[in-house]
């Protein structure tokens, strides 16, 4: 009732209602991804107070990675199924039980319970997917653009966060710095109540730029069982495998590595945890620039050229970290150019499986090229720690995530082009 008076009082002001479910998902990934980002400023406190190593902390968050990465082709057919509304909100309750038993873990069973299952498996439901879904679904025209606002909103809400929450656990503990994420999380869940809808027919409306040849949706087969159809299908494709690869490499250098590590591998340098944060935030700033921008290009260029470029600038500021000596001057080149870049390899990415696997079964693929992403960000969020514990530097960790983006930049060729010339693979079924 309240969203459909809310898009009768938009469109008077023309204004399509698929924008305002652009702003409740951006709100939701904002605050989801804040759940997943500030445990980066929390591993030296953690390591302090309860003496557990930063690979054993590292084996927690590794974990909590993997299940937020493999719920996403998961995520993608659970939505089909029951819609945006309910799987939302059962993925917020999840997230505020693991953020509140945090709380009182005194053991690291309760941290790996808590912070690796069920916080992963929470905001795995609320993944990137989610986004990929609402552009789809919402978007004929501009979907790029939406997909580029709603994945910096997710990457840049792992970032922001962080200063906040290394202050706080600097004054007053880390346990007060959950309380911010705690409270976001409400009122992301009443904004997602009473105003998130599955669809634009939901609400009397096509999709934005639809010029009424959109295929009516038909209710999908059990949500399990058609995410591993659909993926045994996608693996016929070589298309499906470099776009895997790639992201697996994209994870690998990005949130298990930098959001994870990144604090305590500038305190190795002796920079304090809140002026690392600081550095995170400047990354997020420019990574919402970086990735909007990047989803306004990836609906005028070659998706390809653009993923190349993004994998190889993203190398070459990784092998350009360890030398920056980290100053000021230093630190804040590597977050310009690493930032602006940070996730931009989103929404070409979301194009080319569209492009590749079809429209109504685009959501499910890059479910399971996402889960690949997420595992390679998990190899990266326990190789960092397991560096850092057996040879006391986090340096192999950064060379190798480097030199893998200067791998995938050739690699993202592979797949044949235009994009706009192909045929995708596997066509919808009514």
């Amino acid at each position: 009732m309240f969203a459909q008076a809310l898009a009768r009082r938009l469109s008077r002001a023309g204004v399509h209602y698929g924008w305002a479910t652009v702003a409740i998902v951006f709100f939701l990934a904002l605050t989801t991804a804040g759940c997943m980002g500030i445990s980066g400023a929390l591993i030296v406190p953690l390591t302090k107070e309860f003496g557990w190593s930063t690979e054993e902390i590292s084996v927690a968050l590794a974990l909590r990675i993997v299940l937020f990465g493999l719920m996403a082709p998961f995520t993608a057919a659970l939505i089909d199924k029951y819609g945006f509304k309910t799987v939302v909100l059962v993925a917020v309750a999840l997230i505020e039980v693991g953020l509140v038993g945090a709380l009182v873990m005194t053991r690291l069973w309760h941290l790996i319970l808590f912070w690796g299952v069920i916080v992963g498996l929470g905001t795995g439901l609320t993944a990137m997917v989610l986004g990929a879904l609402v552009a789809t679904r919402w978007f004929t025209a501009r979907r790029g653009l939406a997909v580029g606002i709603l994945s910096a909103s997710s990457a840049s809400g792992q970032l922001l966060l962080l200063p906040v929450a290394a202050w706080l656990a600097d004054h007053y503990g880390w346990r007060v710095a959950l309380a911010p994420p705690i409270v976001a999380l409400v009122v992301a869940a009443l904004l997602v109540t009473f105003f998130l809808v599955d669809r634009p027919e939901d609400v009397g409306l096509k999709p934005y730029g639809d010029k009424g040849d959109t295929p009516a949706h038909v209710a999908p087969p059990a949500a399990f069982s058609r995410a591993f159809d659909i993926l045994f299908e996608s693996m016929r494709s070589p298309a499906f495998w470099v776009l895997a690869g790639t992201f697996f490499v994209c994870g690998l250098s990005t949130n298990g590595l930098i959001q994870t590590h990144f604090i305590a591998f500038c305190g190795d340098y002796g920079l304090p945890a809140v002026a690392a944060a600081s550095t995170l935030a400047m990354m997020g700033v420019f990574d919402f620039i970086g990735t909007i921008g990047s989803g306004w290009l990836s609906d005028r260029f070659d998706n390809r050229g653009l993923l190349s470029m993004y994998y190889g600038l993203r190398g070459l500021s990784l092998l350009y970290l360890p030398s920056s000596t980290f100053t000021v001057y230093g630190l804040s080149l590597f977050a310009v150019f690493y930032g602006l870049d940070w996730i931009a390899t989103v929404p070409p990415t979301v194009k080319l499986s569209a492009a590749n696997f079809g429209r109504e079964r685009a959501g499910v693929t890059y479910g399971w090229i996402y889960a690949s992403h997420m595992i390679g960000a998990a190899v990266a969020a326990w190789g960092g720690g397991f560096f850092r514990s057996t040879f006391d530097t986090y340096l192999p960790a950064f060379y190798v995530a480097g030199f893998a983006c200067l791998i995938a930049a050739a690699a993202i060729w592979l797949i044949g082009g235009p994009q706009r010339a192909r045929k995708p693979l596997v066509e919808a079924r009514a």
